[in-house]
């Protein structure tokens, strides 16, 4: 992990929580109550699963299948969460204890006394299709001058003329039966008509957030540029009744081609991300006569899959339609306009077909999953212009990622088997447990999730032997009262190429060698380095160092002296690699080289 002070360390293990057996695809996300009562959740092939504080607290059946998981978008608005996909109607996600959660379809207002609902409509047919009414009451027959009518439309809502009408059934895909919700105006043939903008024959919104106290959904399947605004501090009801400040708001991004929303957020202004650019929606506050609508950069969004931008320090960070760049997108007060520099400019080596991301305040990194299992980490800190990459990789593949409150979930897949994992501070294995005991004992269990695997072991402070596990334990040499049981990783430290030059001297293309390293430390535990004689602890001297008791921290400058000439920048002067599950973290290397022509 690259510090925003200086310095790297290794970064910290993966406890285990939970196994997810017989899926592949999940998507993880935070939902926060309130600051005492924070929750993970995990949807996977049509289920949801809820923990708190690692412990699972409920499943229950969902609508979404695993190919609607990777484009699946939500929002949060106090106890409810809104769940959105193109091919899915909204689903609301209620939750009314730690046990007890609810999920059901997202239903629009409607009128008490007809039962109309106040949703979003519009004409897809061509101008020119009429509609004709049998009867302006009752049930009625809807005959159209041109094919319209499909089996989908059973259910649907109509406006003809802005009186609202419901269809039963389909004769024919010029006729159909329907019920009349408020009284038409009359039987002749009418151009003014419309039907319900969502629903299973045209889609649904492919994007949700919550602005100005109004529900937002953006975008659908057959209406890929066009935003609907409920009613302010009234998020079921969509009705543009006479265009006052707190009714209903709907538009659509005109440009000179079709930008398909991918995301709305919620920031200084209301953030619409297309596949062709970004857009500011402003109006203080949004109404449907104040509002604008103005693009401001033409990066483009990532089209394969949803994935979440996240607020930094008041950018909002995104992924480009490529998938090669993270943007800041930044609004300048200079200009009064957003811009999206590149984060990745010379790192988008790292990303290879991102799959899921998230924004970890405390540790200011910015987490990216990508498709071949690794997770690429940015540590950035935007008041002193710090960016700088890292990436994370482990014993199986990264799939999805969340941050609830301060802990950092991901879900891993491990020889088949998905599992769900967070950071732990003070730990360095994954997949581990960690486990006491008020008599030492060599025997420890509970690691069925581990199965066959050699792990690395630290009992009692110490590192000991690695064990196999077999039946779900292992046995110790010694007897100890706590330990913790994980797979190593290793981390690497390598320092860019080095250039010398004095004006009339160069190595460049030349032969370089290292003369002596100064490497410095902070509350590291083991140090292991390759300076021309490959991998060797490098020993340092603690005090309470002892045989019996475990290690202490040392902090401290380790100088060592370089051995060998090098050529070509593909050969390090020095490098740092361990697997031991200790503690290393490396302030600064002060080095002096020599070189010659």
């Amino acid at each position: 992990m690259l510090r925003p002070t200086g310095g790297v360390t290794r970064r910290p293990g993966l406890r285990h929580v939970a196994q997810l057996l017989g899926v592949s695809t999940v998507r993880l996300l935070s939902f926060a109550f309130n600051t005492e009562q924070t929750y993970l959740l995990a949807l996977t092939p049509l289920m949801l699963h809820v923990f708190r504080d690692d412990e699972p607290v409920f499943s229950g059946t969902a609508p979404w299948t695993a190919a609607q998981l990777p484009n699946l978008c939500w929002a949060q608005s106090a106890d409810t969460l809104f769940v959105c996909h193109p091919d899915m109607k909204p689903q609301r996600i209620t939750r009314n204890s730690h046990t007890d959660w609810k999920i059901e379809n997202f239903t629009f207002a409607a009128e008490t006394a007809t039962g109309a609902l106040f949703e979003p409509s519009f004409k897809f047919a061509k101008e020119t299709v009429t509609l004709v009414p049998s009867a302006v009451q009752g049930t009625i027959s809807l005959t159209a001058s041109a094919d319209f009518f499909v089996n989908g439309h059973v259910g649907t809502q109509l406006r003809l003329k802005k009186k609202a009408v419901r269809i039963d059934s389909i004769s024919s895909s010029t006729v159909a039966q329907a019920t009349v919700l408020q009284n038409l105006e009359n039987t002749t043939a009418t151009e003014d008509w419309e039907e319900a903008a969502f629903s299973s024959v045209r889609g649904w919104p492919v994007c949700t957030t919550l602005y100005q106290e109004r529900l937002v959904f953006a975008g659908s399947r057959d209406l890929p540029n066009r935003i609907w605004m409920s009613k302010t501090s009234d998020i079921d009801n969509f009705d543009l009744g006479k265009a006052l400040d707190d009714e209903a708001i709907e538009f659509a991004l005109l440009t000179d081609q079709v930008d398909a929303i991918r995301a709305a957020v919620a920031g200084r202004h209301l953030q619409l991300f297309t596949t062709g650019a970004e857009w500011m929606v402003t109006g203080d506050p949004l109404t449907p006569t104040k509002l604008q609508a103005e693009r401001q950069t033409r990066a483009g969004s990532f089209p394969d899959r949803a994935i979440p931008p996240r607020h930094v320090d008041g950018a909002t960070l995104f992924l480009s339609r490529g998938g090669r760049e993270l943007r800041e997108f930044l609004y300048t007060d200079i200009d009064q306009s957003y811009t999206a520099a590149d984060l990745a400019l010379l790192s988008s080596h790292v990303f290879v077909n991102p799959v899921d991301q998230d924004y970890a305040a405390r540790e200011r990194l910015f987490l990216i999953v990508m498709g071949n299992g690794s997770i690429a980490a940015l540590t950035v800190y935007r008041a002193q212009q710090v960016t700088a990459w890292t990436v994370f990789e482990t014993a199986g593949n990264f799939r999805a990622i969340a941050v609830v409150e301060d802990r950092i979930y991901v879900a891993v897949i491990r020889k088949g088997t998905l599992r769900i994992e967070h950071f732990a501070a003070n730990s360095f294995s994954d997949a581990h447990v960690i486990s006491t005991s008020a008599t030492p004992q060599k025997t420890w269990s509970g690691l069925e999730h581990l199965e066959g695997e050699t792990v690395a072991i630290v009992a009692d402070g110490k590192v000991r032997n690695r064990r196999a596990v077999i039946n779900g334990t292992i046995t110790l040499s010694q007897a100890a009262s706590d330990v913790e049981i994980g797979l190593p990783y290793m981390h690497e430290i390598r320092p860019l190429p080095s250039e010398l030059g004095n004006g009339t001297v160069t190595s460049q293309g030349g032969p370089v060698r290292l003369v002596r390293a100064v490497f410095r430390l902070h509350a590291a535990k083991a140090l292991h380095a390759d300076i021309g004689r490959g991998l060797r602890a490098l020993p340092f001297a603690r005090s309470g160092d002892t045989l019996d008791a475990a290690p202490a921290l040392f902090s401290g400058d380790i100088e060592v002296r370089g051995l060998g000439w090098r050529r070509g920048i593909d050969q390090p002067l020095w490098r740092i690699a361990q697997d031991a599950p200790l503690p290393c973290t490396l302030l600064s290397v002060i080095t002096e080289v020599k070189g010659a022509d």
